[in-house]
């Protein structure tokens, strides 16, 4: 189970997810698995000798048509919606969320200096995303 402050996933969201899905199956050599999401697919990128599942690529539309382009790190916290206005407070910004993703909740946050991060708080008694 992972900790508050703990890395607990990483994705990377842009508006050409095939393309960029075999980019890093080639250059790094990940498989990828489909990951139904509706009407289209984001993908699982697998190492490809054990079929573990290590990151994510996912379109840039619907609920993540206001997510940046880059890899993103998810840094698991005990309460998003406390988490994003300390946030706002300390000068940064929400630029995604708070929302709910999966088994709990998400925001994707800009600190002063440009960088974002991902606020994950798993709902009680369940699993990191």
């Amino acid at each position: 189970m992972s900790k508050n402050g703990e890395i607990t996933w990483r994705d990377l969201t842009v508006p050409n997810a095939d393309e960029v899905r075999e980019f890093y199956a080639a250059v790094v050599g990940w498989s990828a698995k489909p990951h139904p999401m509706g009407e289209y697919d984001d993908y699982e990128m697998q190492v490809a000798e054990t079929g573990e599942t290590v990151a994510g690529i996912c379109h840039q539309r619907g609920l993540n048509a206001d997510v940046p382009p880059q890899w993103l790190l998810y840094v698991q916290v005990d309460d998003v919606e406390e988490r994003a206005a300390k946030c706002r407070a300390m000068g940064g910004e929400v630029i995604a969320g708070p929302r709910d993703m999966g088994e709990g909740r998400f925001c994707v946050i800009r600190d002063p200096a440009g960088a974002t991060l991902a606020l994950y708080a798993p709902a009680s008694g369940a699993e990191p995303a």
